[in-house]
């Protein structure tokens, strides 16, 4: 594995990183129970996804 021949600078290091950052989590209401949840999963509330029951909930 080669070295480094030169020392990267924390900048550039950085800028390198920049792209790395964590996304906020985005969340729409459930058109079923309107609760938030994240889209293309299934809402846990209600079970529904995509207009339908995928899981039974109590």
């Amino acid at each position: 594995m080669g070295l480094p021949k030169v020392k990267l600078s924390k900048g550039r290091k950085g800028r390198r990183r920049s792209h790395l950052a964590l996304a906020l989590v985005q969340l729409q209401p459930c058109p079923q129970c309107k609760k938030p949840h994240r889209p293309h999963n299934v809402c846990t509330n209600c079970g529904y996804y995509a207009g339908r029951e995928v899981l039974k909930t109590d």
